[in-house]
């Protein structure tokens, strides 16, 4: 054990050296390690984790309303930061429309926007029109998804969507491919 008494030079160092440890660093100091923080989009892989577990459940969801067929995008429109498209179609696998992406804000990135005009969060349709709708999701940096085919639910009442099928997505011709063969 030190005697303290008898060293209190060694004693002040080692308090003060224990402090600058612990944080209790000048304010001066400080100052010049801190950076102005600039909010930032997480990465594309959280996006497609994202989607990869809303899959089942519905990446849209239908609902019988007001005498409507309304599809909702709402799944995919949390993750319109990193998306660079939604690609769709009605009753076939032609993905020959596109739905409109909400504006990023990215101080909140998977929060929507409030606005009154709703036309980037559902289709408005006849009632029964879609049998089916494909949808794939193309990321913000040109990869896509696999196509879904999703069926509204057995249940009218209820706001949902079943997988009727799934189609891998077509690899780009300037996709790189991964440097080692995968087993």
């Amino acid at each position: 054990m030190i005697d303290f008494s008898t060293r209190k030079p060694l004693a002040i160092a080692l308090l003060l050296g224990a402090a600058l440890l612990a944080g209790g660093l000048p304010a001066l100091a400080q100052e010049e390690d801190e950076e102005q923080y600039e909010a930032q989009i997480p990465a594309v892989s959280i996006y497609k984790a994202m989607l990869d577990a809303n899959k089942q459940t519905g990446w849209v969801q239908f609902r019988n309303f007001a005498d409507q067929q309304l599809i909702y995008f709402t799944a995919l429109q949390t993750m319109h930061c990193r998306l660079s498209e939604i690609r769709y179609s009605i009753n076939s696998e032609t993905l020959d429309q596109r739905f409109p992406l909400a504006k990023c804000d990215p101080e909140l990135p998977f929060n929507l926007p409030s606005d009154d005009s709703q036309n980037w969060l559902y289709l408005g349709l006849k009632p029964g029109e879609a049998q089916t709708i494909a949808v794939q999701a193309v990321w913000d940096d040109g990869s896509g998804s696999e196509i879904v085919v999703y069926q509204p639910c057995k249940n009218p009442d209820a706001t949902c969507a079943s997988i009727k099928t799934i189609k891998k997505g077509k690899k780009r011709a300037d996709e790189p491919s991964p440097a080692t063969p995968v087993r």
